[in-house]
């Protein structure tokens, strides 16, 4: 791609920020543009749930300072929407009408909350938790709270239940399913967790469908009921039933959506004036056997990073190899923190392990063959795991029983 030609970025959370970044090291030296609809500079999500509740500090959120962005000449223009996309003429539409021109556009619109369709959703005291904003709001109300609801028991539900419970609040936790993160990790993990929550005085609900939201009449959610009439008195009941791919830009513009922008494996769209990356995009992982969208920071910034790599080398989809960033997860909830090296979901065999030093792990196998591996306080071998099976190591279940599962016994193979 010529150095005078602009590049476009939407969406300014990690992948956002990383596709900039990555640029600029890659020596592109045209126009960047990154327009985001959130005010101030970019910043790390994960610690809203966590460590943000505690300290406050949203300084340390940041994934980049000002200075950054000035001295690498990246336009950032936030708490500003882009409305629409012009495929022909190359341009974006903002929300006030005005058009930027683009050579190549980079969608990082990421996803945003599930609205549940239950009655007493919009009163006061409904809370979601997605943003810096939120994660204020919540810290304002949290003092003046006994007793907190959470519909859902997914990263983010359980995650803010340790924190909560950390600070001495009641909570309750109602999930549907009938085991905590079931669509992400190993039912033995949820067993784990289960029982940690349970440990630390989380009041957590299995099979809990819920019904409507409490109005205590005055406009203030009071709690919900549950579908079995149960009811679960709360002063604030926080809404996290998971996500969905930010993908309207993209559908309204005419490109194929699957549960996410549809990208080929070069993560360029059916136009290949546009690419999309992180939490809006779904593409097939060589892990995987069908398109997926995975929503993680790894995922965010090294479909970034191949991204910019190839706009920077001005080729198109054909000059570089697919991508195939190795899959890896994490999730602090009080002093537990879970960590997941591959894709795990896929599995048909599991061997539950625990390492001398206290570590929780879930050896995870599909037809024989090691995918992947679900830890708890094992960083060590979390980490080993991610780095043969990165390196495309090939692992069989009797190997690994031969080594007592111990995967250092294979870091030879790296």
């Amino acid at each position: 791609m010529s150095d005078a030609q602009t590049i476009v970025i939407v969406g300014s959370g990690h992948a956002g920020a990383q596709v900039a970044a990555s640029l600029r090291q890659e020596k592109f030296a045209g126009e960047i543009l990154m327009f985001g609809d959130e005010p101030g500079l970019p910043y790390q999500r994960p610690p809203l749930s966590k460590t943000y509740m505690k300290d406050g500090n949203p300084d340390r959120l940041l994934i980049r300072n000002q200075t950054f962005f000035d001295d690498n000449a990246i336009v950032l223009r936030n708490e500003t929407r882009v409305a629409a996309i012009d495929r022909e003429a190359h341009e974006i539409v903002l929300a006030d009408g005005e058009r930027q021109r683009y050579d190549h556009l980079v969608l990082a619109t990421g996803a945003v909350n599930r609205a549940l369709p239950i009655p007493g959703i919009d009163l006061e005291g409904v809370l979601e938790l997605r943003t810096l904003a939120h994660a204020e709001d919540i810290r304002g109300r949290m003092g003046a709270a006994d007793h907190i609801a959470i519909i859902g028991g997914g990263f983010i539900g359980l995650e803010f239940a340790a924190m909560a419970r950390g600070l001495g609040t009641d909570v309750t936790v109602l999930e549907l399913a009938d085991r905590v993160m079931a669509r992400a990790i190993a039912p033995e993990t949820s067993a784990y967790f289960d029982e940690f929550h349970r440990s630390i005085g989380v009041d957590l609900r299995l099979g809990a469908g819920v019904d409507k939201i409490i109005d205590r009449d005055d406009g203030h959610t009071g709690g919900v009921v549950l579908k079995d009439g149960t009811r679960v008195e709360a002063d604030l009941v926080l809404v996290a039933a998971g996500v969905a791919a930010r993908d309207e830009l993209a559908r309204e513009a005419g490109l194929p959506v699957e549960n996410g922008i549809v990208v080929d494996t070069m993560l360029q769209t059916a136009d290949p004036a546009i690419s999309a990356i992180g939490d809006c995009a779904s593409f097939i992982h060589p892990l995987g056997d069908s398109r997926m969208r995975i929503e993680s920071v790894q995922n965010a910034t090294d479909q970034a990073r191949a991204v910019a790599l190839r706009l920077a080398e001005g080729q198109g989809g054909g000059g570089h190899p697919p991508y195939s960033g190795f899959p890896w997860f994490w999730s602090d909830q009080g002093d537990r923190k879970l960590q997941i090296a591959g894709l795990t979901a896929g599995a048909n065999g599991r061997v539950v392990r625990r390492n001398d030093r206290g570590g929780f792990l879930v050896h995870c196998f599909r037809d024989g063959r090691y995918i992947g591996l679900e830890t708890v306080n094992a960083p060590g071998d979390h980490l080993m795991a991610r780095r043969l099976l990165a390196a495309g190591v090939e692992l069989d279940r009797t190997a690994l029983e031969e080594a007592g599962y111990d995967l250092k016994a294979f870091k030879n193979r790296l």
